[in-house]
């Protein structure tokens, strides 16, 4: 098979990267809460999708992307993801400036996407909602600190590096890394959407707090750091923990067909 040119690659990650910012975090800001007057008791009732279905919402982007976008690219979608396969000798270093530049962009596009749909909505504050950016302290969601959301990203983000790396190992079962994938994903924020938000992803950090503010954007830099480090760590250690050769460096997130 003809290797695919690096613009293809690109555009593929773009494509990929908008679809996954825009599904999870518009679930998110449009569908999380969605409060309905109950004509018979005078109340509100809640017929929003919640945690439950923003964690399915990050996880099924995840998993049709790398479907749809992954034998192009190898389906990263994520900075943090990028480098820990380059780490790993997945992916060639070569590569890894352009996917991250290209993943900021299309998250920054997607944030903005959703941004202008958000904002044709009556009273919408992208500030004072949050516009579902990540956070800690007084801005996490249930109030946790910045040690236990440093935490709880670098352990997470290297868990779903660990997913990445085992589901497209060449001894696993083939085709099915994208489901193995969207799924840890979905559980990765079943975990911790009331720590951080949950990020695991710079790039999908990035792309929204440009739109919530100056103390969103005071906080991003722990959404970029800790995945980092935890995508770090999963490199360096996924082959020396399995005794896994190192594939060749072509080879992504969903090529394992």
């Amino acid at each position: 098979m003809t290797e695919p040119r690096l613009a293809a690659k690109l555009g593929a990650e773009f494509l990929g990267t908008f679809w996954l910012v825009f599904g999870g975090c518009g679930s998110a800001v449009l569908a999380a809460k969605f409060l309905s007057a109950d004509p018979g008791t005078n109340t509100q009732v809640q017929l929003g999708i919640g945690f439950v279905g923003v964690s399915l919402a990050f996880g099924l982007t995840v998993l049709t992307g790398a479907y749809a976008f992954g034998h192009v690219s190898g389906g990263h979608f994520n900075p943090a993801v990028t480098i820990g396969l380059a780490i790993a000798k997945r992916f060639e270093w070569k590569g890894v400036l352009p996917y991250i530049v290209t993943q900021i962009v299309a998250a920054s596009f997607a944030g903005l996407v959703l941004f202008i749909i958000a904002a044709g909505k009556d009273g919408f504050n992208a500030v004072e909602s949050g516009f579902a950016t990540n956070g800690f302290g007084d801005r996490s969601p249930d109030g946790y600190g910045l040690l236990a959301a440093l935490i709880i990203e670098v352990v997470l983000t290297a868990v779903f590096l660990y997913i990445i790396l085992g589901a497209t190992d060449d001894r696993a079962p083939k085709g099915f890394a994208p489901i193995a994938i969207g799924l840890g994903l979905t559980l990765i924020h079943l975990v911790s959407i009331p720590v951080t938000n949950t990020s695991v992803n710079p790039a999908r950090s990035l792309g929204v707090a440009w739109f919530a503010g100056g103390a969103a954007l005071s906080q991003v830099w722990l959404f970029i750091v800790a995945p980092i480090i935890g995508a770090a760590i999963a490199g360096f250690t996924y082959a020396l923990i399995t005794g896994a050769n190192a594939t060749p460096v072509d080879e992504g997130v969903a090529n394992n067909p």
